[in-house]
């Protein structure tokens, strides 16, 4: 029985990347000289600090524009509002999402039901999702459906067997 599985998950050597090449080019670019801009990478966070507002979110925009070359989905990114540091500085941090929580797995599954594909079934099975069924075409109708649909996690389809 053909089947894939739904997961949400980035490359983290591609996130760390991009952070590089965004701290590269704030220290090259004219418009970042004196504003003591950086960029910092955790675990699962990463935080952009800089002189003022707008150069905070020119540099938000630098790196998501560093992400998308990579390839890393803008979903993978969950902003936390503007803070305020020391010194009269302006910071921002995005949490890395990974992973399908509960809720948003019973989201997936109720919009896999409710496409009313006969013979299609899915089921949980920790962080992701298998969805299986009796003929690829419906399969892969699933995925054309899930690609379209406003979920605000960023989602790949794995493991596609015959």
């Amino acid at each position: 029985m053909p089947s894939f599985d739904i997961v949400s998950q980035y490359d983290q050597q591609e996130v760390r990347n991009a952070v590089d090449q965004t701290e590269r080019e704030i220290n090259n670019r004219f418009d970042f000289k004196g504003t003591n801009s950086e960029v910092q990478l955790t675990d699962d966070s990463i935080r952009i600090e800089s002189s003022t507002e707008d150069r905070l979110n020119a540099l938000q925009i630098v790196l998501e524009e560093k992400l998308v070359k990579r390839k890393v989905s803008l979903k993978t990114l969950l902003w936390q509002n503007l803070e305020s540091a020391a010194g009269g500085r302006s910071q921002k941090v995005a949490k890395l999402q990974s992973g399908i929580g509960s809720e948003d797995s019973k989201s997936i599954n109720r919009q896999i039901k409710d496409l009313g594909i006969k013979g299609i079934q899915s089921q949980n099975q920790g962080d992701q999702i298998r969805v299986s069924g009796k003929k690829r075409d419906s399969l892969q109708e699933v995925i054309t459906s899930l690609k379209s649909s406003k979920i605000e996690l960023p989602l790949q389809f794995i493991n596609f067997r015959d």
